[in-house]
């Protein structure tokens, strides 16, 4: 039984590493930009949502992996007015069962410039302390939940499966990083 910590170890490390990396501001632009569009793809009127927010943070390539023990890292730009001004990584770990890998998106608005200004300030920002994020979700025909967009910070999550709206941003560590 004495094993099994350092293998829980080792498997999480072997997963996560590629995803630890530090992407090159380029690359990350990049990726911002193919999230932008998929986004409009799946959300009908994202782009008016996106829009009407103070600014956008967003994560294109979040890995998550694990096995009884994961964690999930990725790394993304704040979005004002069309232009990446700020770069950060997202970092969260969990005990419990769990054994796989997944990737996916996570689009975080800040939808008033009071909220925007105490994420811009803090150093290092959790979600679910330091504010709340409203999931998403949508209704009948891809329609946004109307209900949910008068909070101050809305959360997306999209996989490869399509948007997602029974996971949650809690415990996600997000921190400014210099590009």
């Amino acid at each position: 039984m004495r094993w099994i910590a350092p293998l829980v170890f080792v498997v999480c490390s072997a997963l996560l590493a590629p995803a630890a990396q530090a992407a090159s501001k380029e690359k990350i632009d990049r990726r911002v930009a193919d999230a932008l569009v998929r986004f409009n793809e799946e959300v009908r009127g994202g782009d008016e949502l996106i829009a009407s927010a103070a600014g956008v943070l967003i994560f294109p390539k979040i890995v998550k992996a694990g096995f009884g023990i994961g964690g999930e890292h990725g790394q993304g730009a704040l979005r004002m007015n069309g232009q990446n001004i700020e770069y950060y990584s997202l970092t969260s770990g969990s005990i419990g069962w769990q054994i796989g890998a997944q990737v996916k998106t996570e689009l975080i608005l800040f939808m008033n410039q009071d909220v925007l200004q105490k994420f811009r300030n803090s150093n290092g920002w959790e979600a679910g302390v330091d504010a709340s994020i409203a999931v998403v979700t949508l209704g009948a025909g891809g329609e946004i939940d109307t209900h949910t967009i008068d909070n101050p910070v809305l959360g997306f999550i999209i996989s490869n499966k399509g948007l997602m709206y029974n996971l949650s941003f809690e415990g996600a560590k997000i921190s400014k990083i210099d590009k």
